[in-house]
């Protein structure tokens, strides 16, 4: 946001509580955020920086007798699904891939990049609060131990998963359904030839499905050796104790034997961490002289890798608001309509999407690797969700998990995970 407005003209600061680099999660992008990154003329430094390429992703399940052998008209008996970016075109998307990234070097380099367009940087500043006025607001934060306020037109906040803003003025709404939580490192040499099917897929963001309920374990690229690991499960599932989480990392590695074996030969170079509360909204993403981007507006489940792009294109969209509003010198809320009914209506396509796999993990697959749905569910995973209010594709999705529900002899129907039961059933 910081480096759109800078390279506007915009005189704006950046307040930043940590100290760059700094290890964070959501390490695999999508396609969309290429725009973004194009329109900052950051491209050149992403493959400068030779984070590795990301051309598409695949899904995995074991396929062993009693937890995924089973008849399902459509789906490759060995649970495996692939899709390649490059299978369909984007507008404003010139490259084939997208990337996977270090974040604590990722943002890092998109900290100073914001600098160099103009933008002021300040880190190790925490904000203490904002105290909104008819006139303009006054951001509050600490340096050092002195306690400081500037003024300013409008604020955005970018606080991440600290919902600073949604906090303070009691915006935040707790997702009912989903809780999910992750825990997660990285490993050196870890073979990721394993689940490839062809020599390309060692680079491919790889899900792989537990025989767990509602659980899933990522596998990312971030070096040519070092990959990213995590398991995200519900909360009921998830330990207090840092003992135990680690024991249940561990117990859910072993439901896939081939990921077990291939950890115990790899080295684990980074501590376990890991992240709760992951799922939220906020009674509204702009006021008077305010937005909300990224996770301080908005928090769905990564499964799709979700979370950077929503905040890279929010930026995107709010700036136009942004600057529209200072040329009107109108900050209300309405100024920034465009970027809160744009941003609404991706999060809730992200939303429907993931509510669906989670209902029936098969049904995602089936329409992976079904041709008349294919691109339609690429179009989605490239991250293309904010021009359709309706994309016809999660329509059809919705209506087949429906039936699968209401018929209990359907081979599907023993299939249906609990966490998003009551998302495809009438509203009374």
């Amino acid at each position: 946001m910081g480096a759109y407005l800078a390279k506007a003209g915009v005189n704006c600061v950046v307040f930043e509580r940590e100290l760059f680099p700094r290890p964070h999660v959501g390490e695999s992008l999508v396609p969309s955020s290429t725009r973004v990154f194009r329109d900052l003329g950051f491209l050149e430094q992403m493959e400068e920086a030779k984070f590795p390429h990301k051309f598409g992703a695949v899904w995995t399940a074991e396929d062993r007798k009693g937890a995924y052998d089973h008849d399902w008209d459509g789906l490759a008996p060995d649970c495996h699904a692939d899709i390649r970016f490059e299978e369909r075109m984007q507008e404003g998307v010139e490259k084939t891939y997208t990337y996977h990234v270090d974040r604590g070097k990722f943002d890092l380099l998109l900290l100073q990049h914001a600098n160099k367009l103009g933008a002021a940087v300040y880190e190790g500043v925490r904000v203490s609060h904002v105290d909104f006025s008819p006139d303009h607001p006054v951001v509050h934060f600490h340096m050092g131990a002195k306690e400081m306020g500037v003024s300013a037109r409008m604020v955005v906040d970018a606080s991440g998963r600290q919902t600073f803003l949604g906090n303070q003025l009691k915006l935040k709404i707790k997702d009912t359904v989903f809780d999910q939580y992750a825990i997660h490192s990285w490993f050196d040499n870890y073979d990721r030839k394993i689940f490839a099917k062809r020599d390309s897929h060692e680079d491919y963001i790889f899900i792989h499905f537990l025989p767990i309920s509602n659980s899933w374990i990522w596998q990312i690229p971030i070096t040519d050796t070092v990959t990213s690991i995590g398991v995200v499960t519900q909360k009921k599932n998830f330990a207090k104790a840092k003992e135990e989480r680690e024991k249940f990392f561990w117990d859910c590695v072993r439901s896939r034997p081939a990921i077990a074996d291939a950890l115990a030969a790899a080295d684990r170079v980074r501590p376990f961490k890991d992240e709760g509360d992951y799922s939220y909204a906020m009674k509204q993403l702009a006021g008077d002289r305010f937005v909300l981007i990224g996770d301080a507006g908005r928090f769905v489940d990564p499964i799709f890798s979700t979370g950077v792009s929503i905040a890279l294109n929010s930026a995107r969209f709010a700036h136009r608001d942004v600057l529209a509003a200072l040329e009107k010198n109108d900050f209300s809320r309405q100024s920034f309509s465009t970027f809160e009914n744009t941003l609404r209506l991706g999060t809730k396509n992200w939303y429907d999407f993931i509510s669906v796999y989670y209902r029936l993990n098969v049904l995602f697959t089936y329409f992976i690797n079904e041709p008349k749905y294919r691109l339609d569910v690429l179009k989605l995973l490239q991250g293309d969700v904010y021009d359709d209010a309706a994309p016809p594709v999660l329509a059809k999705m919705q209506s087949m998990v429906s039936d699968v529900e209401n018929n209990p002899k359907h081979p599907w129907h023993s299939l249906l995970g609990d966490l998003t039961a009551n998302s495809f059933r009438p509203q009374l």
